[in-house]
């Protein structure tokens, strides 16, 4: 089959998806109403908890909050939201009551350090603080989802969390993930499936979905989540956070359930600060990225009237890819006349071709070697799953899988091999996409794309359009780093944009979330409608 046919039935599959989309659109709607009306979600009756982390940290280490007031008021706050969001995996709430008390005796002792030993030192001295459950955390639960590990406990912390830690940060819980880490809806059999705290009857994203909503509801003060193909930028657009992935080997992967398997995942895989609020991105991917710090320039001031600035609406129209909405457009719409206006910078609008290829290359990066498939890693790494017989004990509900980590494993097995010519083919259009990207961004250049083409689908929708995680994936491919910011609501529901800027050009991407926090708000309050 020539090209030119494979391209056209491409055309009539997008268009049948299209429709089947649409339709299920109001299927969805209507099965949602037939359940009642969203869950309501309590108002923040603490003012503690709406602090940004760097006035929290502040306040603590000026005395001007007692550390255990601190931490009660968080955990007062999980405990309210988790009945309703299902966001925590696991919580730690009398080991880190104790973590506080120590730190305000240590405050109120005669050897207690200055506040200004203190900011050098421990940045984060009593800040609690949650991240997703495949990274270790000691002495607590990593499932990762896997309902084969809902006993297993990580022997040691995870690189980032000791950093974390050493700078005097307290984590408070693990949050909800998806099977394995590898769909975009955080749902498993070990916890359950977490909730939208703009609108329960929608997702939060994943692989980082617990953390994402678990920030949006004001659980945490700032949390560490992880993104192969928008694990942490997907969660943080439909919670309405900040959420962002570094350049690829700034943070250490150290310390993940699963870890990856080749070179060419490590580069895809990042671990990155998620929170509320774009001024605290720069200090915790700071702590995050330690000796790395000195290649990222976090300190340089950066003015936005001097960047070059592209940006594309969509991907050019990939095949069984949602288009993006037009509410996610007109905010992106608005963004670029507040740059003009406010800064005299007028973007220019490009066209990526590789883009339509996004899918393809990502899955190129992501396949396994021989025998380490994803067949593999729901064995819990013991041998292989039958993918046919987990869907026969799904359909009797005696199955230890969900449908969507079945399917995934049963899509890997059908695509292309670790071996491939065509797989060597797509490595090496990637390089050349890399360095198109490279020549185009250099040193002073931010692209604005779409974080996701559309706002946070119903529970269990994604089924249905399993690979509009396109938008975020292909940055993994680039390696770049991409910064998730919230550009308002649409119909109650967060939408947003991605900042992306060259390899190490971080301290770009930053400057351009904190612009966008002042312009647009930033992070707003969920409020649910009765």
């Amino acid at each position: 089959m020539d090209e030119s046919m494979l391209k056209q039935l491409g055309r009539i599959a997008s268009i049948i998806h299209r429709f089947i989309e649409f339709i299920a659109r109001w299927l969805f709607l209507a099965a949602a109403e037939i359940t009642g009306k969203p869950e309501v979600m309590p108002p923040i009756n603490n003012n503690i908890t709406m602090h940004n982390t760097q006035a929290l940290a502040m306040m603590i280490r000026q005395k001007k909050l007692k550390c255990v007031d601190v931490m009660n008021a968080y955990i007062e706050r999980i405990e309210t939201i988790q009945p309703i969001l299902n966001c925590v995996a696991e919580d730690r709430f009398k080991g880190a009551l104790e973590e506080a008390k120590e730190c305000d005796k240590l405050l109120n002792s005669p050897d207690a350090p200055s506040a200004e030993e203190l900011e050098k030192n421990k940045p984060l001295f009593g800040v609690p603080f949650t991240t997703k459950d495949c990274i270790g955390v000691k002495n607590m639960k990593q499932t990762a989802g896997l309902l084969a590990r809902k006993n297993i406990r990580a022997e040691r912390d995870a690189e980032a969390i000791s950093l974390m830690k050493k700078a005097g940060a307290i984590i408070i819980a693990t949050t909800n993930v998806s099977e394995l880490a590898m769909w975009w809806e955080s749902s498993n059999l070990v916890y359950g499936t977490s909730r939208n705290p703009y609108n329960t009857w929608h997702i939060v994203g994943g692989s980082s979905g617990g953390e994402g909503c678990i920030q949006a509801a004001a659980g945490a003060a700032f949390g560490v989540g992880s993104d192969i193909g928008g694990s942490i930028r997907m969660p943080a657009f439909f919670n309405g956070i900040f959420g962002h992935k570094p350049s690829k080997g700034i943070v250490s992967n150290d310390g993940q359930h699963p870890s990856t398997q080749t070179d060419e995942q490590n580069d895809l895989l990042g671990i990155g600060p998620m929170c509320r609020f774009a001024t605290d991105l720069k200090p915790l991917l700071k702590i995050m990225a330690a000796e790395n710090a000195g290649k990222l320039d976090l300190n340089a001031k950066v003015d936005l009237s001097k960047l070059k600035f592209y940006y594309m609406e969509d991907d050019g129209g990939q095949f069984l890819v949602s288009p993006v909405s037009k509410d996610i457009k007109s905010a992106m719409a608005k963004l670029l006349y507040t740059l003009e206006i406010a800064h005299n910078v007028k973007a220019e609008k490009i066209k990526i071709k590789k883009f339509k290829k996004s899918l393809a290359l990502w899955f190129a990066n992501m396949t396994s070697p021989e025998a380490k498939d994803f067949a593999w890693e729901l064995s819990n790494r013991k041998g292989r799953i039958s993918v046919w017989w987990e869907f026969v004990k799904w359909f009797t509900r005696t199955g230890s899988h969900t449908f969507v980590a079945i399917f995934t494993a049963t899509f890997e097995g059908l695509s292309m091999r670790f071996k491939d010519d065509k797989r060597a083919r797509l490595l090496q259009e990637s390089q050349d996409l890399r360095r198109e990207f490279s020549d185009l961004l250099g040193t002073n250049g931010v692209f604005l794309y779409p974080t996701h083409p559309t706002p946070a689908p119903f529970h269990h929708e994604p089924l249905l359009k399993p690979f509009n995680f396109a938008y975020t994936a292909i940055i993994n491919v680039l390696g770049l780093p991409a910064t998730a910011c919230p550009l308002g609501l649409s119909n109650g529901l967060p939408i947003g944009i991605q900042v992306v800027a060259g390899l190490y050009q971080d301290h770009l991407t930053l400057a351009v979330a904190e612009e966008i926090e002042r312009a647009f708000g930033g992070w707003q309050v969920p409020s649910v409608k009765q």
